[in-house]
């Protein structure tokens, strides 16, 4: 399994970083461009993302311009709606309006910083992923 982290604070693509290895390989972008040339590539070499967690709030290209992009990138490479990377919002912002525009954007879940191991959990296990055994 494969998932991107898009987060611009360090700390906080650590903490994620650390989370999610147990569920399979973890790449990272500091910004929403890196995000959207990440996607690219991936569907280019035929190795998409399975779950992008994204940030809303990055300088360059915010969350939600780049998960704009990001389904704009699929649609062009044929991939039909809901087949795609399953998108995590991740972010401060939990006020009703920049949910909705998430989701109208094509978001499929929506994590509220700070982030919670419990809760992170609970929406991987959601979406059908088990973390793997450490060897």
């Amino acid at each position: 399994m494969k998932f991107l982290i898009v987060d611009d604070d360090l700390i906080n693509r650590k903490l994620l970083t650390a989370l999610i290895k147990p569920f399979g390989a973890c790449e990272i972008a500091i910004n929403g461009k890196e995000a959207v040339d990440a996607v690219a590539l991936s569907i280019k070499d035929n190795r998409p993302f399975e779950v992008i967690f994204l940030d809303i709030m990055m300088p360059e290209m915010n969350g939600h311009e780049s998960l704009q992009q990001i389904r704009q990138l699929e649609q062009e490479a044929g991939v039909t709606l809901g087949q795609g990377a399953k998108v995590v919002m991740v972010t401060a912002l939990g006020d009703s309006r920049n949910v909705l525009s998430a989701f109208n954007e094509g978001a499929e879940y929506y994590l509220v910083k700070p982030i919670q191991q419990k809760k992170l959990f609970e929406l991987m296990e959601e979406m059908g992923y088990k973390a793997q055994e450490q060897a």
